[in-house]
């Protein structure tokens, strides 16, 4: 029985990653993939064991750890070096006793199955199938998202939310982005739920809440990691204190939801436009006092746009661009 192994820190786990575990099945028995995890890493062993075993949910004769290790004490690093390799090999020799392949797409794996005696097979090791590494991901996501597996995206969508109050262009600027950036969208689920603002009740709110959440959560990830989303549960709750003078309660669940990685704010100074189910603009222009003030209890911190829809687009556009940059993506703010 051929039993070998592969190890990375999976950081985040890519194609080529899969790619190199669905090759190194063809050529054992039994295939363990470990998970190297650095105690400075931002992303749990958990997580990025979730990612392996939802792309092999059918390998009978795949096993998946982890192992977690200090830096101080242990060298990080991918260039190929036989001093580290004889200490990563060391680790290995106690992880796997019985083990007779190993497999990498690295020059180091020569060095490492030579300390252990071992078989060392490569795969790929000028990246032809799938020129990309987690490094390039993590610098720059956007230009790479097509590199991620299906079960590593939602990990990695970035949120942008459209906030402001009635008739100020939310819907229409949600759609005009989602057709820019060729991305998903979520519409406002309140307008479905409560078809005039001058008439529901306060457990509406709730169901608002609720169903705005699920809409987020099913929104299907395209070919970019964007998802433009009209309002959030800070605007929903905004209206439960400013017609009921109630404070709308949620669960944990529904904010982490609505946590988005930018907030554009649409002021109101555009022209209202009153089409029977909104309510007046004395009470638009308090409500939008209401938003702001729950924004800042909350801590959200948002982007105000001004000036007509061609400038409001152009700003958010500007804004939402922002993210693209390697130094201000997804990556960091995790």
């Amino acid at each position: 029985m051929v039993k070998a192994f592969v190890f990375g820190k999976y950081y985040p786990f890519h194609k080529g990653h899969e790619a190199i575990i669905n090759f190194a099945l063809t050529k054992c028995d039994y295939l363990t993939v470990l998970i190297c995890c650095s105690d400075k890493e931002i992303i749990s062993d958990v997580t990025r064991k979730y990612w392996i075993e939802n792309c092999f949910p059918h390998a009978k004769n795949l096993e998946i750890r982890t192992y977690n290790y200090l830096e101080h004490e242990l060298p990080n690093t991918s260039k190929s070096s036989k001093e580290v390799s004889r200490i990563w090999a060391d680790i290995f020799i106690k992880q796997f006793p019985d083990y007779s392949l190993l497999i990498t797409s690295e020059d180091y794996g020569n060095f490492v199955s030579d300390f252990m005696n071992i078989q060392h097979i490569k795969f790929d090791s000028e990246r032809n199938f799938f020129p990309v590494s987690s490094t390039l991901i993590r610098n720059d996501l956007f230009k790479n998202w097509r590199f991620l597996p299906d079960s590593v995206k939602p990990y990695f969508v970035i949120k942008v939310v459209i906030l402001g109050t009635e008739s100020t262009g939310k819907t229409t600027l949600t759609n005009k982005l989602s057709q820019h950036y060729n991305c998903s969208k979520v519409l406002e689920a309140g307008r479905e739920i409560i078809a005039n603002s001058n008439s529901f009740s306060f457990s509406d709110l709730h169901l608002v809440a609720e169903e705005h959440a699920n809409q987020i959560n099913k929104a299907p990830i395209s070919n970019s990691p964007l998802i433009i989303i009209d309002t959030d549960i800070n605007i929903t709750k905004s209206y439960g204190r400013f017609v009921f003078d109630e404070e709308l309660v949620v669960s944990n669940k529904i904010e982490e939801s609505n946590r988005a990685n930018l907030y554009l704010y649409l002021n109101n100074d555009v022209s209202f436009f009153q089409d029977g189910t909104r309510l007046d603009e004395t009470d638009r222009n308090l409500l939008d006092y209401s938003h702001k003030q729950i924004l800042a209890e909350n801590k959200i911190e948002f982007v105000e746009i001004s000036g007509n829809w061609d400038v409001r687009f152009t700003q958010a556009v500007s804004e939402i661009n922002k993210l693209f940059k390697p130094d201000n993506n997804r990556w960091r703010n995790l």
